[in-house]
C-alpha cells in the first residue's frame, strides 16, 4: 500500500510541476518549457495508472486534485506573488483536512 501511495504523490507532484510551469511556456510558444510540461502531465497520468488499480478511482482523484490545488495555491504565494487570504488558506486546510479524511476512511472500504 505504501508503493501505491508514492506512485500517488509522484502523479502529484510531477503535476504541479507542469502547472507550475504553463507561465513559462507563454500560451505553448516556447519550446523547452512546453516540452517539460508535458513529459510533467504524462508522467502524472502514467503514475495514476498504477494508483488506480489499488484505490478506488474517486479516492484517487479526490486526492490527487486536493493536494494539488493545494500545492500549487501555496506555490504560487511563494513563487509568483499571488494572495492568499485567511479565508483561501482555511478553505486550502479543509481540502488537506479532507484528503486526510477520505484516505483514513478508504482503506477500510477495499
Amino acid at each position: 500500500m505504501i508503493k501505491t501511495y508514492l506512485f500517488l504523490f509522484g502523479a502529484v507532484f510531477c503535476e504541479v510541476a507542469g502547472t507550475m510551469l504553463l507561465p513559462a511556456t507563454q500560451n505553448f510558444t516556447r519550446i523547452v518549457p512546453t516540452s517539460i510540461l508535458a513529459v510533467c502531465y504524462l508522467s502524472a497520468f502514467y503514475l495514476l495508472t498504477f494508483v488506480v488499480n489499488k484505490l478506488p478511482i474517486a479516492i484517487v482523484y479526490a486526492t490527487w486534485s486536493g493536494l494539488g490545488v493545494f500545492t500549487i495555491a501555496i506555490l504560487g504565494y511563494i513563487f509568483f506573488k499571488q494572495n492568499l487570504s485567511w479565508q483561501a488558506v482555511l478553505g486550502l486546510f479543509f481540502i488537506v483536512l479532507g484528503v486526510i479524511l477520505v484516505n483514513s476512511y478508504s482503506s477500510k472500504v477495499i
